[in-house]
């Protein structure tokens, strides 16, 4: 074994420093001494924290203050830096690259798939952030990221990129900055949120959607194919267009995620009493009015639909999509 190990640093010596040998060392000497399997050729920091179980592939980098949790496996030329935490059992793929050289961290949760070269944790686009400031990115469970994805760490040591459990991140979708995603989310391919973009639960993009920074995506909303969303989306509320426009309720979305049909009424009855009506009211004073209808508003969903839209309004928000009477949901 010792003399494989000399044979093979040898032949590696033209691409490595004596300290990346002194590591490949420490790599086969702790693979033998516990249940973790670390390839020669991986370059694995004596300080990095690596859990039972893990599986390191050949040509992997793991930086000084990384902690890898139990049953982790890095697949060949994946890499992590910096202060990066991953839970149990995550999985980066070929070429992925998490964490960065940068103060503050990266901490992701446990079973995420980090897919073919995706980048996770890095620096940000942002010209506002400078140089020395803490940033930091928290990625909870269950997510699949894929292919070429790249989501970037806060711009400021005051806020967080945030992303919960159970998305899934189709290919060379963009997450920036300060973006905060909640749960069971899925983002077609090449989706792309600018910063501090929030989107709620169970919402649902088609291909080459764009969202606008500061835009706030509702629960069970859908953003069709193509679109560039500028304003915010309600909840329950489908939109679509080179610039989007509500056209009318994600009632398929609602009724996939166990919406009665008596809820999906009273929602179609609520949106065409406030976005499709015959007179000439102001959205505001729809609102107020559909507040005070007991039949319609007694319903939950109605309810949280309507705050939705009136949330859209406040200050610092960018007011929801143009809709046009006509339409039907």
């Amino acid at each position: 074994m010792i003399s494989l190990l000399k044979a093979r640093e040898r032949l590696l010596s033209p691409l490595f420093t004596s300290s990346t040998r002194r590591s490949l060392s420490y790599s086969c000497e702790h693979a033998r001494d516990s249940d973790v399997f670390i390839h020669p050729s991986a370059v694995v920091h004596p300080s990095a924290v690596i859990g039972k179980g893990v599986s390191v592939g050949p040509f992997c980098t793991v930086g000084s203050s990384v902690k890898l949790g139990n049953d982790c496996k890095l697949y060949p030329s994946s890499h992590i830096f910096g202060n990066t935490q991953l839970g149990d059992s995550c999985v980066l793929m070929t070429g992925a690259v998490v964490g960065d050289e940068l103060p503050g961290y990266t901490v992701i949760g446990g079973n995420n798939i980090i897919g073919h070269h995706a980048v996770v944790g890095v620096k940000c686009q942002d010209l506002k952030y400078k140089d020395g400031d803490e940033c930091f990115l928290c990625i909870g469970n269950n997510n699949e990221i894929r292919e070429f994805c790249s989501i970037h760490r806060s711009s400021k040591a005051s806020d967080k990129t945030v992303i919960g459990d159970n998305n899934l991140i189709m290919g060379s979708c963009h997450i920036a900055h300060d973006c905060k995603i909640g749960d069971r989310n899925i983002f077609a391919n090449n989706t792309l949120l600018a910063g501090h973009v929030i989107v709620e639960d169970y919402t649902h993009t088609a291909g080459a959607s764009v969202v606008h920074q500061f835009c706030h995506i509702g629960s069970f909303a859908f953003i069709g194919g193509g679109s560039v969303v500028s304003q915010d989306v309600p909840k329950f509320m489908m939109v679509t267009g080179e610039r989007a426009e509500l056209r009318g309720l994600n009632l398929e979305g609602l009724r996939r995620n166990g919406f009665t049909m008596s809820e999906m009424k009273s929602l179609r009855a609520a949106y065409r009493k406030i976005f499709m009506s015959t007179e000439t009211s102001r959205l505001e004073e729809r609102l107020t009015k559909m507040e005070h209808n007991q039949e319609l508003y007694s319903v939950p969903a109605v309810g949280a639909m309507l705050q939705s839209i009136r949330d859209s309004f406040a200050e610092g928000r960018r007011g929801i999509c143009k809709f046009r009477q006509w339409l039907d949901s």
